[in-house]
This record gives C-alpha cells, sequence and structure tokens, in this order.
C-alpha cells in the first residue's frame, strides 16, 4: 500500500493530469493518461480530490436555494423571553418569585428602621414594638407587599427591570442579609437583656 501511495505521487509531480468538467469544483474525477502502467486493481479505480481552496470560497458565499428569491426569505426573530405566570398560586408560590423578594425588601426596612429607632431611643425592639410599634410594622409591611405584587401581577418579571449596580441578584442577596442580621439584632438583644447601641 504504501508503494502503491508513492508511485501515485511521483505520478502526479511528473505526468499532466487531467480533470473532468462535468463534477463539481469541490469533488473533482482525476483521469491518469493510458501511457502509465498501473497495477491492475490501480487501472480501473478512479480517485477523488477535493480543492480545499474551493472549499474556503464556497464557505465565504453564502448558499441560497436555488427557487427562493431574496425578496421571499425574511430573517428569523431571536426567540421570544418565556411569559411569567400571573397566577396568585405561582407568584406566592414557595420558589415563586415573591415571597423571598418581599421577605429580604421588608427585612432590609426592618433593620435599617430598628438600628435608627434604636439609636434614637435607646429602646431595643421589643421595646420598639412595645411603645407603638406595631402598627408602624404592619403599615409598611402592607405597603411593601402591595408594592411588591402589583408589578409581578401585571406580568413584569423583577430581572427585566434589573441593571448595572441594581440587579436582581444584589436585592436577593442584601435581602438575605438583612433577613440574618434582623434576627442576629433580636437575639443579640435578647441575651443582653437590653438594647445594642
Amino acid at each position: 500500500m504504501a508503494a502503491a501511495s508513492a508511485s501515485l505521487q511521483s505520478i502526479f509531480s511528473i505526468h499532466h493530469v487531467t480533470c473532468v468538467g462535468s463534477q463539481p469544483r469541490t469533488n473533482r474525477r482525476i483521469t491518469l493518461p493510458a501511457s502509465l502502467s498501473l497495477p491492475r486493481q490501480q487501472r480501473n479505480a478512479t480517485m477523488r480530490v477535493r480543492c480545499m481552496a474551493d472549499d474556503e470560497k464556497q464557505s465565504e458565499q453564502p448558499t441560497t436555494p436555488l427557487n427562493s428569491s431574496p425578496a421571499a426569505q425574511t430573517p428569523i426573530p431571536p426567540p421570544a423571553a418565556p411569559k411569567m405566570s400571573t397566577k396568585l398560586t405561582d407568584v406566592l408560590a414557595f420558589s415563586g418569585p415573591a415571597p423571598e423578594r418581599i421577605n429580604g425588601r421588608l427585612a432590609m426596612i426592618g433593620f435599617v428602621a430598628a438600628l435608627a429607632a434604636e439609636i434614637a431611643s435607646g429602646n431595643d425592639v421589643a421595646g420598639q414594638l412595645a411603645n407603638g410599634g406595631i402598627p408602624w410594622f404592619v403599615g409598611t409591611s402592607v405597603v411593601f407587599t402591595l408594592a411588591s405584587l402589583i408589578p409581578l401581577f401585571k406580568g413584569v418579571s423583577v430581572e427585566s427591570k434589573s441593571d448595572g449596580v441594581m440587579t436582581s441578584n444584589a436585592e436577593l442577596w442584601n435581602g438575605r442579609f438583612a433577613m440574618l442580621g434582623l434576627v442576629a439584632l433580636v437575639f443579640t438583644e435578647f441575651v443582653k437583656g437590653g438594647a445594642l447601641i
């Protein structure tokens, strides 16, 4: 087999090879001159040679079907984002978009308000709630819950409104840290027996 390959390489380098023009440019059939003496198996065999330069030229040119006109071709639009469900059970599901975000937003407001009220009055969180803080807590919870749910019921996702530094993931993580901070504040004040500051 190696001898046959070597003999073919020497034939191509010495003799003129003719191409059959009926084949496409990238897949030409080469016929060898009759004057060459080859073994019987190789005499009747045909070789196919691919021209890599023609392949590169064809790959650069866009291929269009023969029976289609440029006006008939329309661009394919990108796939649309899946529509968010606006059902109450889907929005308020355990893994839905509302519960953790609403809890995080309330925890951020509660943590900052608890520290500010503690600095101003010197009362711990339990004392703040006992001295008229419960109506403020309930009112703030209702307002922020409604403000968070209205866009979700309209089908607006939180991710669609996140941009730059204020992303939905940043809000989610800030809410998680605020929930942990509020629990840690109440637990520390309980163990200490009074206000933290």
